[in-house]
């Protein structure tokens, strides 16, 4: 999402100082046929992406939703010119809307040979869908993805109040699909930029075509309008009969039906569920407020981390786990074009679980009571206008603190 900040109070500790608070280490994992290295920390995702890119030989594939001009972006960007001038075939798309950086910025890769592109230039109602992906592939064997774009905000610390975050490098045969995932974006983009007309449909088309593979580890994508085949299709049929759904989500606002499945987890199993306490759009708490009375009736445990910003985007429902660059809302469900990496694994299923116990330790719970003094008429009122306007486009509610 946008970088902008916002204020809150990370969740007291008894003695009202706030918590002392780490990311977790980097750590690896062997899980159906392929090796998945996880980066909580912000320093640590910087360094890894940076030598991704240094160690690429033959090409880079690289789309980010958001690439700012600042150090971090900088450095990544010089890391791509410099991967050209090498011999490598570097190829760059970025959002529109989430190229903070400016296409002058990018000049120094073009001359170096590599190619940068933009999604979505043009005015219109295919504006409105944000390519909210982050992935970068080094020579078709190598991919990192997860929820972190190139700006300095995702790399920072939790004292400099960066970004809680999370990016894997993957090796295994699903890089085959990002491999050809990103061919099928490369074409959009190119026809966008010739002017093609009925370019949403066929961007819609892309989406409900793909078919992510039926084996234990696969890349599924979502995009504007489409139902079935989207991630968060297959993320349903998971939740119909699970008895227990562990998440972390930035945003948080999903629709109406999925809602309703994870208060029957709650009810039938166990749920728990880290929300943000501290975000850079405001309206991104108030609208997952609005929504804790239903959860919290159904034994779902709620969760708000509020040591720094919250953008992960996790998910594990029983032995099944999601990772990539969606939140739980309706941006990403319905709208957003998206990509999520799902893996049938108990052991990586019980690690990442490790990783939300992390993030529990650290936050405040929203009991009943916390609800009960909270949701008065005067806040309800507050977080359901924020639930409706951020439906329209986030850029609505950015203003403002927590």
């Amino acid at each position: 999402m946008a970088t902008a900040s916002a204020e809150s109070s990370a969740a007291p500790s008894p003695s009202g100082e706030a918590p002392d608070y780490c990311d977790l280490d980097p750590f690896t994992t062997e899980a159906a046929g392929h090796r998945f290295t996880f980066y909580p920390h912000g320093e640590d995702r910087l360094k890894a992406l940076i030598a991704l890119i240094e160690s690429a030989q033959k090409s880079l594939m690289v789309f980010y939703y958001l690439f700012d001009s600042d150090t971090s972006g900088t450095m990544v960007r010089d890391a791509l010119v410099a991967a050209a001038r090498r011999g490598v075939a570097v190829e760059l798309i970025v959002d529109a809307f989430g190229n903070d950086a400016g296409a002058d910025f990018f000049e120094p890769l073009t001359e170096a040979g590599g190619t940068f592109a933009l999604f979505s230039p043009h005015w219109g109602k295919r504006y409105l869908v944000r390519n909210h992906q982050k992935f970068v592939i080094a020579d078709e064997t190598r991919v990192m993805t997860g929820g972190a774009n190139v700006s300095d905000h995702y790399f920072a610390t939790p004292a400099e109040n960066g970004w809680c975050d999370l990016s894997v490098e993957i090796e295994g045969e699903v890089v085959a699909q990002f491999v050809r995932w990103f061919g099928l974006l490369k074409s959009w983009v190119a026809n966008e930029a010739e002017g093609r007309t009925r370019q949403l449909r066929t961007l819609r088309d892309i989406v409900r075509t793909w078919d992510g593979g039926q084996g234990p580890v696969r890349l599924l994508v979502g995009g504007p309008l489409v139902r079935s085949g989207h991630w968060a299709w297959v993320l349903r049929q998971d939740l119909v009969s699970a008895t227990r759904l562990d998440t972390v989500s930035a945003y948080f606002s999903p629709p109406r039906s999925f809602r309703r499945l994870m208060t029957q987890i709650g009810r039938r199993g166990s749920a728990r569920m880290i929300m943000a306490g501290k975000s850079d759009i405001a309206a991104a708490i108030d609208m997952a407020r609005l929504l804790y009375g239903q959860l919290l009736r159904a034994r779902v445990k709620l969760f708000e981390f509020g040591i720094c910003k919250l953008h992960m985007k996790l998910l594990v429902v029983d032995d099944i786990s999601y990772f990539g660059s969606a939140n739980l809302d309706k941006r990403s469900v319905r709208i957003n074009v998206e990509l999520m990496v799902r893996v049938e694994d108990a052991g990586l299923a019980a690690q990442l679980r490790k990783l939300i116990d992390h993030l529990e330790e650290s936050s405040e719970a929203i009991t009943p009571a916390w609800y009960a003094r909270n949701s008065t008429f005067l806040n309800r009122m507050r977080w359901r206008l924020a639930y409706w306007m951020s439906l329209a486009d986030y850029r609505i509610s950015k203003a403002g603190t927590v």
